[in-house]
């Protein structure tokens, strides 16, 4: 099996691109969907928040929020928005932000490779998250939110995706002042160098989507335990990605907030962080120059702190700069053990910048925030080779994939 093929993707028809594609379904919440959608029959948000064209206060995980996806869906191809590719083929997609621009490869993924960890992981995921993909998966017979990969270094197959996005494109969107643009990748030739390539790579690296690539399993695994005549060419064997250069991929900052100080004065609480890290006043707000130097905004000040260096560990996971501020700062002093439940924490995406910190905590909402170095692609690699989990809220990837770009068909057999 290869590690990644070609499909047949269902995707915008010539010059609909704008009308459908949409944020992903993950980082709207079901009234944002349903104000993004007015004056907009044809965005992807009626297929992946279906609950909005239901009545408010509808369960978005009851069976009929699945089957109004997948009406949905059906309408939007009988109405000629979505068409389908006639053959498999691979996609160069670029995303552009500002003047950051990332080009990858849109493909379907071996799931065989993903249960055997050659597609490596560094989350947990949660049951019910899957079975919510799982549903919405079954309920389409298709894949409509893609897994963000990485890939590491392969000159060769930067090389192929410059010369395929050279010309001009199939499809071309911009979605909230970010631009995403397709080019179909259709030669024969092509195909067979970029499926040779990936084959040659020891591992492919989930950076967003672990939910996603969990449920494309678990389809996978129930479908062939359905299917006397599996052969492992069938489209549920793969799922559909979005692979990146790691070199290209940018992780912004994940910053904290916390509710109180866990009882003790500003001074006290200054004092006990420096038995673990030098403290300095800062003139202006922190933003982390290198990893192992944080900010921390406290009664309107701002301070610069640098972890002592003999309290550094040398496992992948340990030496994260998350994971030092949770082992030295926010466990041991604020009393925060469990970051995932404990609700005196919050975390703040970088995008929102290091005003949302000051702001949050000068409304007397949050007692404290801190700002982080944001992680690297090579640490996340790291922690992933290791089989290791990294801890939460570690990476914000943006800009962000879109949905509606590319969606992948379960047929029966093949692409």
């Amino acid at each position: 099996m290869n590690l990644i093929q070609p499909f047949a993707a269902l995707r915008p028809a010539p010059g609909r691109a704008n009308d459908v594609v949409a944020p992903p379904y993950d980082v709207l919440s079901t009234e944002e969907a349903r104000l993004r959608v007015q004056g907009r029959p044809w965005s992807f948000l009626h297929i992946s928040k279906p609950e909005i064209d239901l009545p408010p206060g509808t369960d978005p995980y009851a069976p009929e929020v699945y089957a109004k996806a997948a009406e949905n869906l059906r309408n939007m191809i009988q109405a000629g928005v979505l068409v389908r590719d006639p053959a498999p083929c691979y996609y160069a997609y670029r995303i552009i932000m500002g003047e950051h621009v990332q080009t990858g490869l849109v493909a379907a993924a071996s799931v065989v490779d993903y249960d055997s960890n050659r597609i490596r992981k560094h989350e947990y995921t949660r049951p019910d998250k899957e079975d919510d993909r799982v549903r919405q998966i079954d309920a389409l017979d298709a894949q409509t939110g893609p897994v963000l990969l990485a890939y590491p270094d392969a000159p060769q197959v930067d090389a192929i995706l410059a010369a395929a996005s050279a010309g001009a494109p199939d499809s071309d969107a911009e979605l909230d002042g970010v631009r995403h643009t397709l080019w179909a990748i259709r030669d024969a030739a092509s195909l067979t160098r970029i499926t040779t390539a990936f084959d040659a790579m020891s591992a492919l690296y989930i950076a967003d989507g672990h939910h996603r690539s969990a449920s494309a399993s678990r389809i996978a695994a129930s479908r062939r335990a359905a299917n006397p005549q599996h052969r492992g060419d069938e489209s549920y064997n793969f799922f559909l990605s979005v692979i990146f250069p790691a070199h290209q991929m940018r992780i912004l900052d994940y910053n904290r907030v916390i509710a109180d100080l866990n009882g003790l004065a500003a001074e006290s609480l200054i004092e006990r962080i420096g038995s673990a890290f030098s403290v300095e006043t800062a003139s202006a707000a922190v933003k982390p120059e290198r990893p192992g130097v944080f900010g921390l905004y406290l009664a309107g000040r701002w301070y610069r702190l640098a972890i002592r260096p003999g309290l550094i560990p040398t496992d992948p996971v340990g030496r994260l700069d998350v994971s030092l501020l949770q082992n030295n700062l926010i466990a041991p002093i604020l009393g925060i053990t469990d970051p995932r439940r404990d609700k005196r924490i919050d975390f703040v995406g970088g995008i929102r910048g290091l005003a949302e910190l000051e702001k949050r905590v000068n409304s007397g909402e949050m007692a404290l925030a801190l700002s982080l170095h944001p992680t690297r692609m090579e640490d996340l690699m790291a922690v992933a080779d290791a089989n290791e989990v990294m801890p939460p809220k570690s990476t914000w990837f943006e800009p962000k994939l879109a949905d509606g770009v590319a969606s992948h068909v379960l047929d029966s057999v093949g692409g």
